[in-house]
């Protein structure tokens, strides 16, 4: 399967984007040869700004050129953007709704060996609290092409939560993204497997185990965390019965609470949740990680036994 890494996507289409608008500006935190801005630096010079290691000076400075009329980029760390720069993004971002696409690169524990300093396990919960906020995390590179040409093109402010290493790509040429809408990727009966980023890769592989044994489960990306799917959500919990979570981030406050405040409200099922519970990454291999805190196919897997197990009880 071929593999690719969202950022790398991300700089190239901000490329193609500063073709068709003039009116598109980039700012970076000191990080573009990371974030890979720098290919829109190298193309634009005159439109990209780099803000040097001062997030909430780059939110700021992102609000006044929206103010001004321009579609803004900002991109540095998952870990620099909504932790550092919470405070700018409340008041002059989401209070005035302002035009600012934040893309936050080198989310989750695949940051891998810079530790757990860098690993922004909490950033989706931040950035979901705040009102007319749009958050997506994408799964693959064509996902991402899209995700990136959707929020130019829509208003309002956006936070895009990245990876740092090549994922599979997972998404042919006919795949056609929209905010808000869930994409069943796999279809079953038995339970419904719902996630993004780079775990959807892994529910995927998890499935395709199950379907060995004779279970049937329902694959979901729903990358569109805020706002979220629910008629999607109820229809995959009345056609299964049972459902997974899963997502690279801290148990509370990002894809799985929003699902299960869903569940609660529309149709509740029995729900396990694969995410990192209540604590913070260590330094080693991204795939190693993933491992150590239970975030790859067998134990989705074993969670979607363990939802199925609940429902028949």
């Amino acid at each position: 399967m071929a593999e690719v890494a969202t950022r790398e996507v991300y700089g190239r289409t901000l490329v193609e984007l500063g073709r068709e608008r003039p009116d598109l500006v980039v700012l970076d935190a000191d990080l573009s040869p990371s974030t890979m801005t720098i290919y829109f630096a190298e193309a634009f010079p005159q439109r990209h700004f780099d803000c040097g290691i001062a997030e909430q000076n780059m939110v700021s400075i992102a609000a006044g050129l929206a103010a001004s009329g321009k579609v803004v980029f900002a991109s540095t760390f998952a870990v620099f953007a909504a932790p550092k720069a919470y405070d700018q993004m409340r008041i002059h971002l989401a209070q005035p709704g302002l035009n600012v696409k934040v893309v936050a690169t080198h989310g989750g524990v695949t940051v891998g060996e810079d530790g757990f300093s860098h690993q922004a396990v909490e950033d989706l919960a931040l950035a979901t609290s705040l009102p007319g906020f749009t958050v997506i995390v994408p799964a693959d590179g064509p996902e991402t092409e899209q995700v990136v040409r959707a929020a130019a093109r829509l208003p309002g402010p956006f936070y895009i939560r990245l990876g740092r290493p090549k994922t599979p790509v997972i998404h042919g040429e006919g795949y056609r993204f929209e905010v808000g809408r869930a994409e069943v990727l796999r279809k079953g009966g038995d339970v419904a497997i719902i996630a993004c980023g780079v775990l959807v890769s892994q529910a995927l592989a998890a499935a395709e185990a199950l379907a060995r044994e004779g279970v049937g489960c329902r694959v979901v990306n729903i990358a569109t965390i805020k706002p979220l799917d629910e008629a999607a959500v109820e229809a995959a919990a009345r056609e299964t019965g049972a459902m997974v979570v899963c997502e690279e981030h801290l148990e509370q406050g990002a894809l799985g609470s929003a699902v299960a405040r869903a569940l609660a409200r529309r149709y509740p099922v029995p729900v396990e949740f694969v995410s990192i519970r209540d604590c913070y990454g260590t330094s080693g291999p991204g795939e190693a990680l993933l491992e150590r805190y239970g975030l790859t196919g067998p134990h989705i897997a074993q969670a979607a036994l363990r939802a199925i197990g609940r429902k028949r009880a």
